[in-house]
């Protein structure tokens, strides 16, 4: 029976040359007798002395648990993980430090970030540091207009969630008043001032959590009909559309899946501004770059859009 095992098994094992030159390492090693890949063993040469070699079906399977087949590929798929991580480094911009994020992507991406005007630029794996320097100093006009643009906000002071403390809801200011009760807690507008019910002896996180739930469902609100009037006039659709916090962008929008993301603190803008941001964002489901066709397209679709951007720039923005 070892023949037709030998015959069988052996044409398939040596399919694989990784295999098939491990094999006969191994038996080289050992002084087994080597086997052909034609369905034969290999006949004993007179000039050496060979051991008498049977391959049978546990012989095979011994030979495999000694070799971790797996093992040959762990390397070579750890040094593709690490391929696909970013990699940071810095430039120098004349008088500029500029922080370089390689990541897998098509095309490089400059911005400059509140609240200190940090410049990174992020660029694909293939680019050299030159060519990304050279990219960078093209724009160092509008890097230099941004920074500045980004010193001369006003930065509102951290929020203390007290009685008097100022706060904001829809473009105008309301005079925060906390009451402090057993009832389950609620937000509610008198006047001009936002009556915020918390638990007795509630902290300032508590407070915080409290009044920004009640600000989340009132710019829901807002959206649900600003989003279904653009939807028609701009002939798109919106899949899902969520509210976040974020520092430096007053919304966000990925045409693939037809998703958009708000800032959390456009509840606190005028309507117009909140406005603009919707049709910014679906306006992008037509066009995806900020390019002169999706400039066109806003000019079409809401004339004072830039009115709207620079009273948002101007505002104060919370970091």
């Amino acid at each position: 029976m070892s023949w037709l095992a030998e015959s069988l098994i052996i044409p398939y094992i040596f399919n694989s040359p990784l295999v098939s030159t491990i094999y006969k390492i191994r038996i080289f090693l050992t002084g087994s007798m080597p086997l052909s890949t034609n369905n034969t063993i290999w006949k004993k040469k007179p000039a050496r002395q060979f051991k008498k070699f049977s391959l049978n079906p546990p012989t095979i399977v011994t030979m495999f648990e000694s070799i971790n087949v797996l093992s040959l590929f762990t390397e070579k798929q750890r040094a593709v993980k690490v391929k696909q991580k970013s990699m940071i480094s810095m430039i120098m911009l004349d008088d500029i430090d500029a922080e370089v994020t390689k990541k897998k992507i098509k095309h490089l991406h400059l911005k400059v970030c509140p609240p200190n005007g940090i410049v990174r630029v992020s660029a694909p794996f293939h680019m050299n540091q030159k060519k990304i320097r050279v990219f960078a100093l093209s724009k160092l006009d509008w890097i230099r207009k941004q920074r500045l643009k980004i010193r001369n906000q006003v930065r509102e002071k951290p929020l203390k969630y007290i009685n008097q403390e100022t706060h904001y809801f829809r473009g105008h200011s309301y005079q925060l008043k906390v009451l402090e009760d057993n009832k389950p807690p609620f937000v509610e507008l008198v006047k001009n001032e936002i009556l915020i019910h918390v638990p007795t002896g509630a902290d300032m996180e508590k407070r915080r959590s409290i009044l920004n739930e009640w600000y989340q469902k009132q710019l829901i609100e807002l959206l649900n009909p600003l989003i279904k009037k653009w939807e028609l006039k701009l002939v798109v659709s919106v899949k899902r559309f969520s509210i976040r916090s974020m520092k430096s962008r007053w919304g966000s929008c990925t045409p693939k899946t037809h998703s958009i993301r708000f800032n959390l603190e456009l509840v606190k803008k005028s309507p117009e501004c909140l406005e603009y941001i919707v049709v910014h964002e679906l306006v992008h489901l037509l066009e995806a770059s900020h390019n002169n066709r999706f400039k066109a397209l806003m000019d079409q679709f809401y004339p004072k859009w830039k009115l709207c951007r620079k009273e948002l720039n101007s505002l104060q923005i919370k970091f």
